[in-house]
């Protein structure tokens, strides 16, 4: 929450604030896919992984990727490497699981997430809108 409120501060929101409640993640993400980095006490990191994604990938058969969703870092723990360290647990885990893809999707406008999906590895394998989303999906083969 600490995230998308900082977002929102600097004029670039990302997720609604009322889409960050406990129930309203829960009715989404299950609590199983959660995964949260601690620091001293303190959530600094979080991302949940997800067997299908129905939303983004509709075409994707059981079995083809795990989905990354929800990617944040604390703003006080920003700019220390914690998102690259995030994303290399979802690869390790991914392959751990077998799976051969890791995938994700994010707002069209969001130059610096993308790029860090581009410097990561992930490749730019199309775009969509869902309902009043434009989205870049992303794929990496792990």
């Amino acid at each position: 929450m600490a995230s998308a409120a900082a977002l929102a501060e600097r004029g670039q929101p990302l997720w609604p604030p009322h889409s960050l409640t406990p129930e309203r993640l829960a009715r989404h993400y299950p609590d199983s896919g959660w995964r949260v980095a601690w620091q001293n006490g303190q959530a600094v990191g979080t991302y949940v992984l997800l067997h299908r994604d129905e939303l983004f990938w509709p075409d994707d058969a059981p079995g083809t990727a795990l989905y990354l969703h929800k990617l944040a870092v604390h703003p006080d723990a920003q700019g220390g490497g914690l998102a690259r360290l995030l994303l290399a647990e979802a690869v390790h885990e991914t392959r751990r699981l077998g799976m051969p893809f890791l995938r994700l999707d994010t707002a069209s406008d969001r130059a610096k997430l993308r790029g860090l999906y581009d410097d990561f590895g992930f490749q730019n394998v199309g775009e969509r809108q869902v309902g009043a989303y434009h989205v870049v999906l992303y794929s990496l083969g792990v």
